[in-house]
Formats: C-alpha cells, sequence, structure tokens
C-alpha cells in the first residue's frame, strides 16, 4: 500500500521525457489507481505513458479544493488494502501550492507509505531563472490586487532579505503588473516568469522604474509566477 507523489507537466506538451524522469515512467505502470484534480487532466496524464491497461481503464478518484475533508478515508480505502494510487496535481508537483498535503497527511495517519518524484515546479523554476536571491524566500499563493497587499509583501522582502512570490487567476495577470508597478517602489525587482516550459517562456526581471519604462508583456491567460525583493 503506497501512495505515490507524481510530478506534471507544466504545459502541454508533445514529449513529455525531457521534462519528467523515467523513474515516473516505470511508477506509472505500476498503478492501480490515479488520484487527480480533474478527470480530463488525469486521463491525459495516464495516456503518456505505457501500461498493461488503458488510460479509461484505470481506476482514477477525483481530490481538488472542493473535495471535503470527510472524503479523505474514502480515498485512502484502496491503499489501505495494499493497493498502489499516484496522486497527481493538475500541473507541476503535488502538495505545492495544491490541496494534496491534507490526502498525504492522512496516509501518514493510517500507516500508508508515501513516495514522492522529482519533477517541474513552476515555484521552484522562476527562483532559479529570475536571478533574485533564493537563500530565503516566501511563496503566498494569491495576493490582494491592493496597496497594502502589495506593500506589505515588499516591506516583509526589505524586512527578512527574502524574495517574495505569488501567483494570481490567469485572466487577472495584466491587472497584477499593473498593480505591482503602481504600488511598488522604484528600486524594488520585480520577475515575471511566464508560460514555463513552454515555447513561449518568458522570464523577465527588472526594477519597478524600468518596468515603467518598457512595452508590458501580454500575461492574459497565461500561467504566471510573480516575484519581487525589495533593494536596500
Amino acid at each position: 500500500m503506497t501512495l505515490l507523489l507524481l510530478p506534471n507537466l507544466l504545459g502541454n506538451h508533445r514529449h513529455y521525457e525531457p521534462y519528467l524522469p523515467a523513474s515516473v515512467d516505470k511508477a506509472v505502470a505500476t498503478l492501480q489507481g490515479l488520484i487527480a484534480e480533474s478527470a480530463g487532466e488525469g486521463r491525459r496524464f495516464l495516456s503518456r505513458f505505457a501500461h498493461e491497461k488503458k488510460p479509461h481503464e484505470i481506476p482514477m478518484a477525483l481530490y481538488n479544493t472542493n473535495t471535503p475533508d470527510a472524503d479523505l478515508d474514502f480515498l485512502l480505502e484502496p491503499l489501505v488494502k495494499g493497493e498502489r494510487w499516484g496522486l497527481i496535481s493538475d500541473a507541476g508537483l503535488p502538495c505545492i501550492s495544491d490541496p494534496g498535503f491534507k490526502l498525504v497527511k492522512r496516509a501518514r495517519q493510517r500507516g500508508i507509505a508515501v513516495q514522492a518524484f522529482v519533477g517541474p515546479s513552476a515555484l521552484m523554476m522562476s527562483l532559479m531563472l529570475s536571478g533574485l536571491p533564493g537563500q530565503r524566500f516566501t511563496f503566498h499563493g494569491y495576493v490582494e490586487q491592493n496597496a497594502e497587499a502589495i506593500q506589505r509583501l515588499e516591506r516583509a522582502s526589505l524586512k527578512d532579505e527574502a524574495t517574495q512570490l505569488f501567483i494570481e487567476a490567469p485572466f487577472r495577470n495584466q491587472a497584477m503588473l499593473e498593480h505591482l508597478l503602481q504600488h511598488l517602489s522604484p528600486k524594488t525587482q520585480l520577475c515575471i516568469a511566464c508560460d514555463l516550459t513552454l515555447p513561449t517562456q518568458t522570464i523577465e526581471t527588472h526594477p519597478v522604474e524600468v518596468w515603467k519604462k518598457r512595452d508590458l508583456p501580454n500575461l492574459h491567460k497565461k500561467p504566471t509566477m510573480f516575484l519581487l525583493y525589495a533593494d536596500k
């Protein structure tokens, strides 16, 4: 009885091999079921790998932000009986900016073995590519688009000498960028990491005062990570 935490792609790639290690291929071949955020992404994930069963023949359960905690034991029941299931996020790593951590916690409480596999993470890749300090950082998830929330991040970065990372709903990305440029200090470093791992990938880091002089990238409905670092 094992729960496998499996990485997923950050975009719809034709070839997954450059982004997922060979160990994931071998792990998927052993799965007796899959827990996914959505049925469509779950089947798409399974279809990339060789398995003795067809994707639609592999049992699947859904676990996302709408799943009540009371369902955790139900989801884990096949594993308690000795089966080997995987957990994926719609994109990236399960449990990172993802509700899967509750399932992992409950699995450990019930004595189920949990194994994690490495893979792409928008959070880590954006931090690596930004050119901003990675010794100390905080990921905030979603941040409100107002002066108080944005300046709070800037003060935290200045106080702790830490890079601040956050996201926004893709259709509100452009508005977030405009709010950041309006409310951040001119010297604060701002990074936009968009469409990571896709052919349209864009990573730019500039002080706010430089961003204001440039043509802004089109972030509308594109997966984007925002990072800021307040220089002293």
